[in-house]
């Protein structure tokens, strides 16, 4: 009964009509808004309300949450669900936006001692409930879709790895996909840690090579913001990426920067 209601009220909220102000916004903010196909830019208004219907911002260090902040980062976080079977985040609860870089405390266990360090960060995503974003770093991404960094698709990525209830780099999988994405996606990680501890340059970000889940986020943000690239360069990762998000950004004319 709860999941026919939760339907029910997104099918709803699906069929309102987009503010025009929010038009103006992605217009403004998300360039690549405009390169879409008129159906994937319908889809993704779509995922835009129940999103913004469902998630709740905050502002933290005095930040005064806005329909501009709230419209950019959800257009960000929603192409990660254009033409991918979704349910919207569901572990998703609230999104805190600083207005730029923020400090955070960080516990680490090694050797039988904690230690407890602060760094600086433009976000983060936790397993249940929250994602925290830089607004600054934010727009930005969504301003300059080519650079090969964007922080909404990077934590919005790691909330996709984690709903299957474990941050190991492999979301919730097509069936029949899981032996070729561990086998590409692991060979291509052993790599990046390879040339990061050689200092070769790479189209991937050396962050990357910390962990699977960070792998599994800054390819997100190279299939999306470096798609020709990545293709060339790695076409069996950018296969594996294109299978899960069904989409093709390397071949869609319609979506090239």
């Amino acid at each position: 009964m709860l999941r026919w209601l939760r339907n029910w009220r997104r099918s709803r909220l699906r069929r309102r009509p987009f503010p025009p102000p929010w038009h103006d916004i992605l217009g403004r903010n998300v360039p690549l808004f405009s390169r879409l196909s008129d159906p994937d830019r319908e889809e993704l208004q779509r995922d835009i309300l129940v999103f913004l219907a469902e998630k709740h911002f905050e502002g933290c260090a005095g930040l005064v949450i806005t329909d501009e902040i709230r419209v950019t980062i959800a257009a960000q976080a929603c192409l990660l669900l254009l033409r991918h079977k979704h349910d919207y985040f569901p572990d998703l609860v609230t999104i805190l936006v600083y207005p730029a870089h923020y400090r955070a405390r960080q516990r680490r266990r090694q050797d039988g001692l904690e230690t407890e360090d602060e760094s600086t960060r433009l976000g983060e995503s936790w397993e249940r409930g929250n994602v925290v974003l830089s607004w600054d770093a934010a727009l930005s991404g969504a301003r300059d879709m080519r650079d090969g960094h964007n922080v909404v698709l990077h934590e919005f990525a790691h909330q996709l790895d984690q709903a299957d209830g474990a941050a190991d780099g492999a979301p919730d999988l097509p069936r029949g996909m899981y032996g070729p994405w561990a086998r590409i996606l692991g060979g291509h990680f052993e790599r990046l840690q390879a040339d990061k501890a050689r200092h070769r340059k790479t189209l991937i970000d050396k962050y990357g090579a910390t962990s699977p889940a960070e792998f599994f986020a800054v390819i997100t943000e190279a299939f999306f913001e470096k798609p020709r690239q990545m293709k060339l360069k790695h076409p069996e990762l950018y296969e594996q990426l294109r299978a899960f998000y069904g989409q093709d950004p390397a071949e869609d004319k319609t979506r090239i920067l």
